[in-house]
């Protein structure tokens, strides 16, 4: 075998040190968006508004409508509706933030019932306390007696172990007052949220532009073009139709929990609506929190879980049926690569990265479709059992 020339060794370092740095510059990301993410939420999401609505920004400005004007437009119209609803969301989620301790509390109560029935009948004895001894007699005055003299008092049967209860109405509290307390930073970067989304659709396309004529990255400027475009149009279709979707469950879910007399179903339908923009884990959520709801006001009986098996009967259909037939090619990717990158963003972000988990995925999908370079990390995306 001939011995490796002296270019072919120098190049094994370079390339060692690629990797090195491609690794480097990999958790560099992570770490920015993990420290910084109050930062990039609000930018990320005003990103994927703004890809959502520039083509609707675009068709105005052909009938001579400046893009200023038609992007305020826009969010008036969309933002109108939902501002409305949050409104009349206001005070039901209040209610039932309020209410953690005490549902907490009932559920607790009723699981601690269940369990003093399940209980063997001999298990009070076996852990009763030994009667307590009184001193009698006369020299018990002075604190002085025989021990073989002194009668039985039965003492009192000590209280319940409380610890669980505790801990979970303490949680329940918590949890109530964490929400609380991030309400403010919410409202703010749903506020910086909005400002970024008229710059994006304002001043995008000018920064997009010079870019493409200035910066030195973009070799093929046809090909970064086009890709842009298919990419926008593509990701637009799929926001606007898993937004439609997903509406459409939560106004079903809403109705038949109305129709089923629940308390709240308006809450209850926005809050399914919201968390199926994450798969699976969307569901999971809103299965449990639905049974607990149940729980409160039906208390621990078959009732209960009514509005999670309606649910679910709901989601199923729209998961195996509508979602499939509606995006069809979009939506095929593999489910452990959804959960892994679900788990990955919920660690990043919280509840919001997990939200946009899903839409980001499919951008990346995208634009990796759109190269022969990354054909085997599609396939990977796209693989199926």
């Amino acid at each position: 075998m001939a011995a490796p020339t002296n270019e072919q060794s120098s190049d094994l370092p370079t390339l060692a040190h690629i990797k090195g740095l491609t690794t480097l510059a990999f958790l560099a990301v992570v770490y920015t968006l993990y420290f910084a993410s109050s930062l990039w939420i609000p930018i990320v999401i005003a990103l994927l508004l703004a890809l959502l609505l520039s083509p609707l920004v675009t068709l105005l400005k052909r009938i001579y409508i400046p893009r200023a004007l038609s992007a305020a437009l826009l969010l008036v119209a969309i933002g109108g509706p939902f501002t409305f609803l949050g409104m009349q969301l206001v005070a039901p989620a209040q209610k039932w933030a309020e209410r953690v301790p005490e549902v907490t509390a009932k559920v607790n109560q009723q699981l601690t019932k269940v369990a003093e029935v399940l209980a063997p009948a001999d298990q009070g004895l076996a852990t009763s306390t030994p009667p307590a001894k009184k001193k009698s007699g006369f020299l018990s005055f002075f604190g002085w007696g025989d021990d073989e003299d002194e009668e039985t008092v039965t003492a009192p049967t000590p209280p319940p172990n409380t610890a669980v209860s505790d801990r979970l109405v303490l949680g329940g509290i918590d949890m109530a007052m964490k929400v609380l307390a991030d309400a403010p930073v919410f409202l703010a970067q749903c506020l910086v949220c909005i400002i970024l989304v008229v710059f994006f659709l304002v001043y995008g396309p000018g920064v997009y532009r010079t870019a493409m004529e200035d910066v030195p990255w973009f070799q093929d400027k046809v090909a970064a073009a086009k890709l842009l475009r298919d990419t926008q149009r593509e990701l637009s279709r799929y926001i606007l139709n898993i937004s439609l979707i997903n509406a459409g469950l939560g106004l079903t879910t809403a109705a038949v929990l109305y129709l089923m007399q629940f308390e709240d179903p308006l809450l209850w339908g926005t809050m399914v609506a919201l968390l199926n923009f994450a798969p699976y884990v969307g569901t999971i959520f809103s299965l449990a929190v639905l049974s607990i709801a149940g729980v409160a006001q039906y208390g621990l009986m078959w009732e209960a879980l009514l509005p999670a098996l309606a649910f679910f009967l709901i989601n199923a259909v729209e998961s195996q049926f509508v979602t499939p037939t509606v995006l069809g090619r979009n939506m095929r990717m593999n489910p452990l690569v959804i959960m892994l990158w679900l788990m990955l963003w919920g660690w990043l972000w919280g509840i919001a990265g997990v939200l946009i988990a899903v839409p980001l995925l499919v951008c990346i999908k995208l634009i990796l479709g759109r190269s022969a370079t990354f054909d085997p990390w599609l396939k990977l995306i796209e693989s199926r059992v």
